[in-house]
């Protein structure tokens, strides 16, 4: 990856298809961890050998109505998350490159019914991506 695509979130690695969803919620080979106020789930895929256009990791960003009924502050808490992963994605991003033809699918859930600074939102996403790293 070149520097300026390092910081990016496209739409690809964005998990947008129903099938991928039940598959990481109802599929049973998926694992969760917190980091309040964030839940990460996470499900580790193998990658098609030679697929360029298909991301290693792929995500999902999930603030239920019940936390924030306003949906101005739960496009806020997503936007806060979105901008966290971008920034800190290369710490799982950079292990995945080493290995061969794995993926993961990724979900993050919020839990506070709170809203917080970037700031801490940021060292939390931090703090889960690099124990999911550290599982590798």
């Amino acid at each position: 990856m070149s520097a300026p695509e390092a910081h990016t979130l496209s739409k690809e690695e964005r998990i947008s298809s129903k099938l991928l969803i039940d598959k990481l919620f109802n599929g049973g080979g998926s694992h969760a961890m917190a980091a309040f106020p964030l839940r990460l789930v996470y499900m580790q895929t193998e990658t098609a050998t030679g697929a360029a256009d298909e991301p290693p990791v792929r995500i999902l960003v999930s603030v239920p109505k019940r936390c924030f009924k306003r949906a101005v502050k739960r496009n806020r808490v997503k936007r806060q998350i979105r901008e966290a992963y971008r920034k800190n994605k290369q710490l799982l991003t950079s292990r995945l490159a080493e290995g061969e033809n794995k993926g993961f699918l990724l979900a993050f859930i919020w839990l506070d019914t709170e809203l917080h600074t970037s700031e801490k939102v940021e060292r939390r996403v931090k703090q889960l991506l690099q124990r999911l790293s550290e599982r590798l």
